[in-house]
């Protein structure tokens, strides 16, 4: 399904490095290395930290100064919708996620005020951009 607009908000992009996706009771406490992350890092890629009466978790970009089981689990890749999109517009999340599923690509999506973010297994990441590409998505910082 290729995207429901030629709108330039739904231009792609794959973030560079490699993220993590973390799952933590909802009791235990967000641990310091996360909350260093949210305040002191630089705003750049994506990081989010949700907590719901099941549990909480965490994904971001492996960084410098994370413990090793947090690399250890960075083995995601992220493509990130430019936005910012409009709440009329429909069908976006689907339309995105429906090429990677027929290319049998498992996906963990993040939704923000702004946009749409997929995160792809790091090994599938080129695989999922061939897909994307070929349902019509454009990723113009990209030569192609």
């Amino acid at each position: 399904m290729p995207p429901p607009s030629a709108h330039p908000c739904l231009d792609l992009a794959l973030l560079p490095g490699n993220y993590f996706v973390l799952k933590l009771n909802p009791d235990e406490p967000i641990p310091d290395y996360a909350q260093r992350a949210m305040i002191s890092q630089p705003a750049k890629g994506m990081f989010s930290l949700t907590r719901t009466e099941e549990e909480t978790s965490i994904v971001g970009e492996a960084v410098d100064g994370m413990p090793d089981e947090v690399g250890n689990l960075a083995t995601w890749r992220c493509l990130k919708i430019k936005g910012p999109m409009e709440f009329n517009l429909v069908g976006v999340l689907a339309s995105f996620t429906e090429p990677l599923m027929k290319a049998e690509i498992g996906v963990f999506a993040i939704s923000t005020w702004n946009t749409d973010f997929i995160l792809v297994p790091k090994e599938k990441a080129e695989l999922a951009v061939k897909a994307l590409k070929k349902d019509g998505w454009k990723f113009p910082a990209e030569s192609d």
